[in-house]
């Protein structure tokens, strides 16, 4: 007896999208991972890379690295060198992606130790309320008026939140 497949496993046939608002849905979406792949496909094994694509609507859609006349030249004349001019601005444009990188990764670095910083000093007014003897949130629920249940939920969201992010760290680092 075959077992009944989920959505995922299932395949469907490929076929011309007809309603013109999910074709463009589609098609935007697929144009976002193209790029996304492309651009990771740069960045690990540092190629020259084009790709043009014409919207359903017939509007027109580029990617290119370094630039799109290092990747023409290249694709007309493959054994050729690349003119001086033409060799300048690829690499002038791999240094500018390699410089916004290398920001995006101290950007991404610096916002991990804010929220390390943000949790820890959590932790520390946690403790000082329960050393101060002070009832914690917890136990004075019932006590909040309508105006400080909205900061309450906050404030609890955000609490569960940076605990499940530091439960992913962990989990991750194991």
């Amino acid at each position: 007896m075959d077992s009944k497949k989920t959505r995922v496993r299932q395949t469907f046939p490929i076929s011309k999208i007809e309603n013109q608002r999910v074709s463009d849905v589609t098609f935007f979406n697929r144009r976002s991972s193209l790029y996304r792949m492309a651009n990771e496909l740069v960045d690990i094994c540092d190629v020259d890379i084009g790709i043009v694509l014409f919207s359903p609507s017939n509007n027109p859609f580029s990617f290119f690295h370094p630039t799109s006349e290092a990747v023409i030249e290249r694709f007309l004349n493959p054994d050729s060198q690349l003119s001086e001019k033409t060799r300048l601005d690829a690499d002038q444009a791999r240094n500018k992606v390699n410089q916004l990188n290398n920001r995006l990764d101290a950007m991404d670095k610096r916002i991990e130790q804010i929220e390390e910083i943000e949790y820890a000093q959590t932790l520390l007014q946690l403790s000082q309320t329960e050393e101060n003897g002070e009832r914690s949130k917890w136990k004075s629920i019932d006590q909040l008026n309508a105006n400080e249940i909205p900061t309450f939920e906050a404030w609890l969201r955000t609490t569960v939140s940076k605990m499940n992010y530091r439960l992913e760290k962990l989990e991750n680092e194991a």
